[in-house]
This record gives C-alpha cells, sequence and structure tokens, in this order.
C-alpha cells in the first residue's frame, strides 16, 4: 500500500515537471547554434562582471525634514589669514536675535606670512581646481562624502621653508559656538569690546594707511569637524584694492546628518553668495571695512545615507541577465534559421525551371525530353 502511494506521488511529482528532458538522440547540434552559444556566454560573463561592479557600489540617499533642534549650539570652525597685524584687527559673533557678542575665547590669533610657500601654493590651486570641479558636477559632493576620514587632511599645510621675513599677517583660527540663529561673524579694524547696547572695536588707534583686508580663508565650517570634507569657501582667496574696502559673505546653512560606512556625524552644509565694494560716504557707499559672513539657518534638515544594493536585489537582477540572454538568444537564433531556410529553399526551387514542351505536327505536345540522334555522315 506505501509503494503505490509512492508511485502516485512519483508520477504526480513528474506530471508537473516543468523541465521535461529531451533524449539525446533528438538533440541536433549545429555550427552556427555553437556560434550563438559563444556570444551568449560571453555576453553573460561581461554584463555579470558589470553587475558586480554595481553591486560592490554605494550611493547616497537624502531625505529632508523640519529640523526641531533649537536649544543645541552651533560650533563655527574658523581658519581665516589677514594681510595686517594681528593688534590692529578683532573678530568676534553678533547675535541677531539676542543682539549680543557671543564669546571669541575660543578664537586664536597667530602672527603670519600672507604670501604661501610653494609648497601651500600648490594646495591651494589644487583646492580651488576641486571646487571649480564641484561647481559643475554636484554629484561630486556624494564622493566627497563616501571619501570622509579617508582621504588626506584638508588643511593648510605647514611652511616647507625656513622665512626669514617677518610676519605681516594674522592668521585667525579656531572655532566659536553660538546659538541656531542668524548671526554675522566679521573681522574689522580693533579689538571688540563689549557694549550695553551691542558692541564696538576700538579702531581710533589704527592708522587708516595700514587698512588691508586682503585675506584667505583656509577652512571655514558650521558643525561638527569632519576631515575630508570640502566646504564652499576653503582655499578662497581675495586681494583688497582699495584700504577702505568691504567684503560681505552671505551664507545659507542646511544641518546634516552623514551616516556612512565609516562616519556618522552631525554636520552642516551651506551655500555663500559673495560680495565687496569700496567705502566711500562721499559716494553714497557706507559701511565699515572688514569681513563680513552673515549666515542664516535653514529650517529644513538634510539627512544622508549611504545605502548599498541588497543581496537579494543583486541575485535577481543576476538571474534576470543569465534568462534573458538565453531566451533572447534562442529566438534570435531560430528567426536567423528560419530567415536562411526560406532563402536557401528559394534558391534551390530556382535551380527546377520548367522544361519547354515539344510539339507535334498533329497540334499535341510532348513533355519528354527528346532522345537523341547519331547523325551519321
Amino acid at each position: 500500500m506505501r509503494r503505490l502511494n509512492r508511485k502516485k506521488t512519483l508520477s504526480l511529482v513528474k506530471e508537473l515537471d516543468a523541465f521535461p528532458k529531451v533524449p539525446d538522440s533528438y538533440v541536433e547540434t549545429s555550427a552556427s547554434g555553437g556560434t550563438v552559444s559563444l556570444i551568449a556566454f560571453t555576453t553573460m560573463a561581461l554584463l555579470t562582471i558589470m553587475e558586480f561592479s554595481v553591486y560592490q557600489d554605494t550611493w547616497m540617499k537624502y531625505e529632508y525634514e523640519v529640523d526641531k533642534d533649537f536649544s543645541s549650539k552651533l560650533r563655527i570652525n574658523i581658519d581665516i589669514t589677514v594681510a595686517m597685524k594681528c593688534q590692529y584687527i578683532g573678530a568676534d559673533v553678533l547675535d541677531l536675535a539676542e543682539t549680543m557678542v557671543a564669546s571669541a575665547d575660543g578664537l586664536v590669533y597667530e602672527p603670519a606670512i600672507f604670501d604661501l610657500s610653494p609648497q601651500q601654493k600648490e594646495w591651494q590651486r589644487m583646492l580651488q581646481l576641486i571646487q571649480s570641479r564641484l561647481q559643475e558636477e554636484h554629484s561630486l559632493q556624494d564622493v566627497i562624502f563616501k571619501s570622509a576620514f579617508k582621504s588626506t587632511s584638508t588643511a593648510l599645510p605647514p611652511r616647507e621653508d625656513d622665512s626669514s621675513q617677518p610676519p605681516d599677517a594674522c592668521r585667525i583660527r579656531g572655532h566659536l559656538y553660538v546659538n541656531k540663529v542668524a548671526g554675522n561673524f566679521h573681522i574689522t579694524v580693533g579689538k571688540a569690546i563689549p557694549h550695553p547696547r551691542g558692541h564696538a572695536h576700538l579702531a581710533a588707534l589704527v592708522n587708516h594707511d595700514s587698512y588691508n583686508f586682503s585675506h584667505r580663508i583656509d577652512h571655514l565650517s558650521f558643525g561638527e569637524l569632519v576631515p575630508g570634507i570640502i566646504n564652499p569657501l576653503d582655499g578662497t582667496e581675495k586681494i583688497a584694492l582699495d584700504h577702505n574696502q568691504m567684503f560681505q559673505y552671505f551664507i545659507t546653512i542646511v544641518p546634516t546628518k552623514l551616516h556612512t560606512y565609516k562616519i556618522s556625524a552631525d554636520t552642516h552644509q551651506f551655500s555663500v553668495t559673495e560680495r565687496e565694494r569700496v567705502i566711500n560716504h562721499a559716494a553714497g557707499s557706507h559701511g565699515v571695512s572688514g569681513i563680513f559672513m552673515k549666515y542664516d539657518l535653514s529650517s529644513l534638515m538634510v539627512t544622508v545615507t549611504e545605502e548599498h544594493m541588497p543581496l537579494w536585489q543583486f541575485f535577481v537582477r543576476l538571474c534576470g541577465i543569465v534568462g534573458g540572454i538565453f531566451s533572447t538568444t534562442g529566438m534570435l537564433h531560430g528567426i536567423g534559421k528560419f530567415i536562411v531556410e526560406i532563402i536557401y529553399c528559394r534558391f534551390r526551387l530556382g535551380a527546377y525551371k520548367p522544361v519547354s514542351s515539344v510539339p507535334f505536327e498533329d497540334g499535341h505536345t510532348d513533355n519528354h525530353l527528346p532522345l537523341l540522334e547519331n547523325n551519321t555522315h
């Protein structure tokens, strides 16, 4: 009884076989089929290699949401060199929401030489070249995100030459913590002093002829400092053509959460618009000479996540490649063979043309070929 049930089950399974076996005696191989098979296998191998390279690659996914964090502080990372001596200039942040001066204790003033050494000039040239490429090809930003913490440092390298030239500039570097509201970071003449109604700078003690706000922004970023990230103003250099020149940078900051397979950081992206003008009160151009960076924060937050193709999706795509090529090449081979057979048959039918009939004297015709007679002379 059990054997009978097994036989019935086995026969039922055989009937459900979707892959019937063809005996070898019924299979006919041909040179054309072998050629098509070689082409199909080669194509499958190439597409499989390409698909594997796609599987190894990753891409950045961008998600947008409203930024609900208002209580935390915003960190500003600064590394700017101004072509004036440190005792003549001062840097601070004016918080526009509370009209108060943020603490500038985190900034360090270092005497420096404004002109770069040959190695530093090469660094600046490469950084400016990367900035120009980033403006043309925005997709390169994804490459920078993925290579963060893996690439070399983007900081200004130290001087390799022992220059005896006395310092003629001031390097202001460090970081500040401010409220997450619009503000104004500026560098102008004189040291900043607190004031009940705002703030002021001691500019009266500085000679007007010593004003020179030519500057170089080696680094400016907001949020957590992430090595390897290139910001829009890194490598910027401006030369003042007049003593009373104002440089303005209008910055829009977008909070960004970066999650890659290497790092996870809370940083900020920003876009910037530049403007410069000469202060001339007689011509109606009012203001204060210096460097002004007016920033504002976006209400949206961007989450950038590095994603990878799932393994099951890779296998599905791979099966689609193999099955699709097999089916397509089989159909093309069958159609090509059918066309060739039609053409070949027509040529063969054209070789057997009907023979013209031989008429008799009584009007009948003979379709047989006449016998050849031997003519003897």
